[in-house]
C-alpha cells in the first residue's frame, strides 16, 4: 500500500521483476455483438436495453429491456472449466476470451394501470439481479417501477413418444366407436382388445427445453419508482428502494416486507434530498449503503436498530466554498453505486465524475475520474434538454483494478484505479471499439483532489468538445457490467449489446 497525499490508501500491484508500479493500460477489443441493428434502421423503443448484469460465477448474463423482457445469456465454454483455466494460466498470449451465446428469454413484466391512483405502470425492466442457483436451475430477480418478480429458469426433459403398439400401416382400420358407453351401458372389450387401439410402447426423452416460470410477486409496498434491488449475501433476503424508502424481503415471503429506510418528512415541503441507488455488502449481511441525491453515501448497519433512521457512516465530499451554482445539486446527485468484490471501497457515479471511496475514510474520495468535464461549459444547455437527469451506472472489475461507465455518442470510459496509473480509456459501443481514441480528452482525466465546481461559460454548440470532438447526446450508454473473473465488459447501446474483452499483458500475467 501507498500513501497518497493526506490518508489516501491505494493498491500497488508488484510485476514480474519485484518492481512495484502501475501496470499498462489493458487493450480492449471487440468481442461479440447481439441485436446489431443495420445502418439507418430504427430502433423500437420496446427493445431498448434497460438493466444488465453478470451472475457471480460469470457464467450467465442477464438483461432486460423497456418492453418489460429478460434475456439469458449463456457461456460458451462454461462446461469445460479444465480447458478454461489451462487457458487462463498460460504465459504466452492467446486469442482466448470468453463468449456468450443466447440462452432464453421471457416476458417478465406487463403494462398495468393503477385504477386508485390513475397511473399507468410501464412494463420496463429497471433492474435485473441473479440469486443463488439451486439443483442445476437458474434464479432472477427483476422489476419494473412497482412490482418485483423471482424467477426460476429451469431445464426440462422433453418425452417424445418413438413406437407404439400398432403398424401406421394399419391405422387406416381404425375407426371411432357409435353409440353412447357409459355406466349404463353393457359394453364388453373384446377379447385380446382392439387391435386398432394406439398405446405408446416406448417413450425416450431426447429433448430439453428451458422452462421460466415466476415463483414468487412482490408487489404494493412501494408508492413510488422502484430504482434499486439488491440481493444479501446470507441468500435468504435482498432490498428494493423507491425515491423515499427501502424494504426488506425475505424471498420465500411475498406478502410481507420490513420498511428499514424512511426519509419520508412528516410535511413533504421540507423534502430536501430522495434516495437513488442502495445495494447490500458483499460479504456481510447486515451492512448495506444507500446514495442519495446530495451527493452523499450513507452505511447503515441493520443490527442498530429495526428502523435504520441513523447511518453507521456518511461519504460526502464538500466542495470548495464559493463554487456552488444553480446546478450543483444536480450534477451531484449520484446516479448509481457499486461495492467492490473485496468489500472495502465503494463506487460511485454523478454527472459529471466517478468516485472511489474506501470505507474507513469518509471525507473524502480516494479517487476522483473526470468523465464528463468537458460538459461543464454545456450545463445550460444540457438543463434545457433534459440530458443533465441521464443517470449512468458504473461497475469495476473483479480485482478492483479498474472502473468503468458510460458517456454519450455510446462512449465508455475505463480507468485505472493503481496509484501511480494514468489509464482513461474512451471507447465507442461498435464494432471498432478504439476509433474515437484521438478524441479523448488530453486533459489528466484523474484526479486525488477534490473537485472544484466552478460555472464557466463556454461555447454555444452543443454538440462539440474542447479538442472538437463532435458527441451526440441522442445516443447515451447508461448500462455496463463488468465480468466478475475476468476483463470482459457488456455494454448496452440501445438495444444492441456489446462484448469487449482485455487479455493481461504478458509481463503482468507471469
Amino acid at each position: 500500500m501507498l500513501r497518497v497525499g493526506s490518508n489516501l490508501f491505494l493498491k500497488m500491484i508488484p510485476h514480474g521483476n519485484g518492481i512495484v508500479g502501475a501496470p499498462p493500460p489493458l487493450e480492449w477489443k471487440f468481442s461479440q455483438v447481439f441485436g446489431e441493428r443495420a445502418a439507418g434502421e430504427e430502433v423500437q423503443e420496446v427493445d431498448i436495453i434497460s438493466a444488465i448484469e453478470f451472475d457471480k460465477s460469470g457464467e450467465h448474463l442477464a438483461t432486460g429491456d423497456r418492453g418489460g423482457r429478460v434475456v439469458l445469456f449463456e457461456r460458451t465454454d462454461g462446461k469445460d472449466h479444465a480447458f478454461r483455466k489451462d487457458k487462463e494460466k498460460m504465459d504466452h498470449a492467446i486469442a482466448w476470451h470468453p463468449e456468450f451465446r443466447y440462452k432464453t428469454e421471457f416476458q417478465s413484466h406487463e403494462p398495468e394501470f393503477d385504477y386508485l391512483k390513475s397511473l399507468e405502470i410501464e412494463e420496463k425492466i429497471n433492474k435485473v439481479r441473479w440469486c443463488q442457483t439451486a439443483n442445476g436451475a437458474l434464479f432472477l430477480l427483476s422489476t419494473n417501477d412497482k412490482t418485483i418478480k423471482y424467477w426460476k429458469v429451469q431445464e426440462k426433459k422433453v418425452k417424445k413418444i418413438c413406437d407404439m403398439n400398432l403398424d401406421p400401416s394399419a391405422s387406416v382400420g381404425n375407426r371411432r366407436l357409435v353409440g353412447p358407453i357409459g355406466v349404463g351401458t353393457d359394453f364388453v372389450f373384446p377379447p385380446g382388445g382392439f387391435p386398432s387401439l394406439h398405446l405408446p410402447v416406448q417413450i425416450i426423452g431426447h429433448e430439453t427445453n428451458l422452462l421460466p416460470r415466476c415463483r414468487r410477486v412482490y408487489a404494493h409496498a412501494h408508492d413510488y419508482h422502484i430504482n434499486s434491488i439488491s440481493n444479501n449475501s446470507d441468500g435468504e433476503t435482498f432490498i428494493s428502494a423507491d425515491d423515499l424508502r427501502i424494504n426488506l424481503w425475505n424471498l420465500e415471503i411475498c406478502n410481507q416486507s420490513f420498511n428499514i429506510v424512511d426519509v419520508k418528512p412528516v410535511n413533504m415541503e421540507d423534502l430536501t434530498e430522495v434516495i437513488t441507488s442502495a445495494e447490500f455488502h458483499p460479504t456481510h449481511c447486515n451492512t448495506l449503503a444507500y446514495s442519495s441525491s446530495k451527493g452523499t453515501i450513507r452505511l447503515i448497519d441493520m443490527r442498530q436498530s429495526a428502523l435504520c433512521d441513523t447511518h453507521a457512516k456518511l461519504f460526502e465530499e464538500h466542495g470548495t466554498p464559493g463554487s456552488r451554482s444553480f446546478f450543483t445539486e444536480i450534477i451531484t446527485s449520484i446516479s448509481d453505486i457499486k461495492f467492490g468484490t473485496d468489500g472495502r471501497h465503494i463506487l460511485s457515479r454523478d454527472y459529471m465524475t466517478l468516485k472511489l471511496w474506501d470505507l474507513n475514510m469518509e471525507s473524502r474520495p480516494v479517487a476522483t475520474f473526470q468523465v464528463h468535464e468537458y460538459l461543464r461549459p454545456k450545463l445550460c444547455d444540457l438543463y434545457e434538454n433534459d440530458s443533465i437527469f441521464d443517470k449512468f451506472e458504473c461497475c469495476l472489475s473483479g480485482d478492483g483494478l479498474h472502473v468503468a461507465t458510460g458517456s454519450y455518442s455510446n462512449l465508455f470510459r475505463v480507468f485505472g484505479t493503481v496509484s501511480g496509473s494514468n489509464e482513461a480509456t474512451t471507447l465507442e459501443a461498435s464494432k471498432n471499439p478504439n476509433r474515437r481514441q484521438a478524441q479523448t480528452p488530453t486533459k489528466p482525466s484523474r484526479s486525488f483532489t477534490s473537485l472544484t465546481r466552478s460555472r464557466r461559460r463556454g461555447a454555444d454548440v452543443l454538440s462539440a468538445d474542447a479538442n472538437g470532438g463532435v458527441y451526440d447526446f441522442s445516443t447515451k450508454l447508461l448500462h455496463l457490467a463488468w465480468h466478475p473473473t475476468s476483463n470482459v465488459l457488456a455494454c448496452a447501446a440501445a438495444n444492441s449489446l456489446y462484448m469487449y474483452y482485455a487479455n493481461v499483458p504478458q509481463n503482468d500475467a507471469q
